[in-house]
């Protein structure tokens, strides 16, 4: 564990990331990467987890993982610990859109409980199983830790259907579903709930708020989308890495069980 030095760096400290290849994940591989630490790029994909491990350099190595699978999150923590010798911050931010993005989308009256489940079986089983292992880890230590889980906007309020009128993503018409909002606020009650549990243990817990990050929408979903948010505009997946790195690292040792939103101001309206 890093020793009194800045507090705003990871240096001697290991973070594990989990959906570490994604749009968010690959930066913020990289930004506890520049701040110091050694990463563990995990993600479903071996692959993508070894590019991004490439990017990175000598301090980040490439772990494959289904969260959603138990024995693969407790293996997963195990080589993580045994590869870096220890974990010192989890970054709890794998997520799901289900292997047929279309369903994903599927209106809500004809949406199936199998997507349903296969969503939230990795955006809060995974949350819950990866946690668990690498709590384990962090109290068996006796050196504690830090926990960050990603959520959405949309795990705190619903969201506004006049947005997605004429918008598109990934060559489809989209929609926020049900399943990605109740999961998200699944997360919110999680990180709560494990910031209680923990506090004494020295281990915090907080979850960082994305709002909506530019990643490929259409003009029509940008515009308006921007034209409901306070400052005007998207995020980009970048601005999300500094409030991250604030929460995880020991800049923020009295802060715990905390939602922090980076949205541009879409909750303050």
């Amino acid at each position: 564990m890093a020793g009194p030095g800045d507090p705003s760096r990871f240096d001697g400290e290991v973070a594990l990331v989990t959906g570490g290849a994604g749009i968010l994940g690959r930066r913020f591989c990289a930004g506890l990467a520049a701040a110091g630490a050694k990463v563990a790029v995990v993600d479903i994909s071996h692959d993508l987890a070894a590019e991004v491990a490439r990017e990175i350099g000598d301090q980040a190595a490439p772990f494959t993982c289904d969260v959603a699978d138990p024995e693969s999150a407790k293996a997963c923590v195990q080589s993580v610990v045994q590869h870096f010798g220890g974990i010192d911050v989890l970054l709890n931010n794998a997520a799901s859109k289900s292997r047929d993005v279309r369903a994903f989308f599927t209106p809500f009256e004809e949406y199936s409980l199998e997507t349903w489940r296969e969503v939230m079986a990795v955006n809060i089983d995974g949350m819950f199983l990866m946690a668990q292992a690498a709590g384990r880890h962090m109290l068996s230590s006796g050196r504690g830790g830090r926990v960050v889980q990603t959520a959405s906007i949309y795990g705190l309020v619903g969201p506004d259907s006049r947005i997605y009128e004429g918008s598109a993503y990934l060559g489809g018409p989209i929609n926020t579903p049900a399943v990605y909002s109740a999961s998200k606020a699944a997360v919110v009650g999680l990180t709560r709930w494990l910031a209680t549990h923990w506090a004494e243990k020295g281990i915090r817990v907080n979850c960082l708020v994305p709002g909506g990050v530019s990643s490929g929408q259409n003009n029509v979903f940008s515009d308006r989308y921007s034209e409901r948010v306070p400052m005007g505009r998207m995020a980009d997946a970048q601005e999300m890495v500094a409030p991250m790195l604030f929460l995880a690292s020991r800049a923020s040792s009295y802060v715990t069980g905390q939602v922090l939103a980076a949205d541009g101001g879409w909750t303050a309206w």
